[in-house]
């Protein structure tokens, strides 16, 4: 039994050492060499080929991922990973249970990239994958336009009030004064995104592709970054600029990233700055805003109002005050959702992956 032990170990030892060698000699060939779609019969060729998992919770076209030399395995992001698929190199993420990443980090000891379609990490970081061993790469750019056009939605039903227009509805009710005759671009009131001024805060690609939308309908949109300067002929201010800035706004977009360093930046000290009559809308990390302060505001009518899609706890909890605000439009996380060119993505990052090249979007 012993030489046939020692004979099994050796045998396997070979095996393993062949695998490595062999996806080694494929991660550094150029997509030239390495895109082979010519079919084989040899079974241990077939097993050494890198291992991509794909999510279900997606209809993603893998055939266009077809044309790399690479072992394409869907699975479910609700149920643990099977053990088969423990060897996987590369990992593709899109709305997995904290379960189903929190295995994967346990138990994926071969993965060398994770691609999340989310505009975040923090779900693959809060897993436990570690970015300093396993390259994570985000989904950033995939939700633009969808979240540019929530954003929009939200500033339009807070202009027109189309949010008391259906609390009068669902009672019955004809909500005349906000019907007939009325003042044009009345100072001192948030009704209409012309001339309107719009702080953008969190000036990334969702901000750029929101922009021309608000500047078509004749808004003024400036914004605010890490640093200050134009970008694409917009004003760009630095967070310290603020307190100049907010007095003399209409409407405030935040789409600013889940962090520490995020984490409450609108508290109740900036609050106060804004006009009496300015919007808030919220489309990117709930963690930016604290909600106690938020909901302090606008029980004293220090603010015109907010249209939220994040918060700080989702599902909102029943008991939140937010829900009883009059002007406080909310929506369920429900701005993005639908990531537009994933194929695409996932394509040219695993095209640079098999290359040794520099992924886009890594964190």
């Amino acid at each position: 039994m012993s030489g046939m032990s020692a004979t099994f170990n050796s045998q396997s030892l070979q095996k393993g050492i062949k695998r490595v060698q062999l996806v080694s000699d494929h991660l550094n060939n150029s997509p030239s060499t390495s895109q082979s779609t010519q079919p084989t019969e040899d079974r241990h060729t077939a097993d050494i080929k890198m291992k991509l998992l794909y999510p279900t919770s997606l209809a993603l076209d893998v055939k266009s991922l077809e044309g790399f030399s690479v072992d394409l395995q869907p699975y479910d992001v609700k149920k643990e990973i099977p053990s088969e698929h423990h060897d996987a190199d590369v990992l593709v993420t899109w709305t997995n249970t904290p379960e189903n990443l929190k295995h994967a980090a346990s138990n994926l000891k071969q993965l060398k990239w994770i691609q999340s379609l989310a505009a975040g990490p923090n779900d693959v970081l809060g897993a436990g994958f570690d970015p300093s061993k396993i390259t994570i790469t985000t989904g950033s750019g995939l939700h633009d336009a969808t979240v540019a056009e929530h954003a929009l939605g939200l500033l339009l039903a807070s202009a027109r009030k189309f949010h008391e227009m259906r609390d009068y509805q669902v009672q019955g009710k004809w909500p005349g004064h906000l019907g007939g005759p009325q003042p044009d671009r009345p100072k001192g009131a948030f009704t209409t995104l012309r001339d309107a001024n719009v702080l953008i805060w969190g000036f990334g690609n969702i901000a750029k592709t929101l922009t021309p939308y608000l500047t078509a309908l004749g808004a003024n949109v400036s914004g605010v970054a890490r640093s200050a300067g134009v970008r694409n002929g917009i004003t760009i201010h630095s967070q310290d600029d603020l307190p100049s800035v907010l007095p003399n706004i209409d409407a405030l977009v935040m789409i600013l990233p889940g962090s520490d360093a995020t984490k409450n930046v609108l508290n109740a000290e900036r609050l106060k700055l804004l006009p009496r009559h300015a919007w808030i809308v919220n489309v990117g990390r709930g963690t930016s805003i604290d909600e106690a302060a938020l909901d302090a505001a606008l029980s004293e009518g220090s603010i015109g109002g907010a249209a939220l899609d994040v918060f700080e706890t989702e599902p909102l909890p029943g008991s939140s005050p937010l829900y009883k605000q009059k002007d406080v439009i909310l929506s369920p996380h429900a701005a993005g959702g639908r990531p537009q060119g994933a194929e695409g993505l996932i394509a040219e990052n695993l095209r640079k992956f098999i290359a040794g090249q520099q992924l886009k979007n890594v964190i």
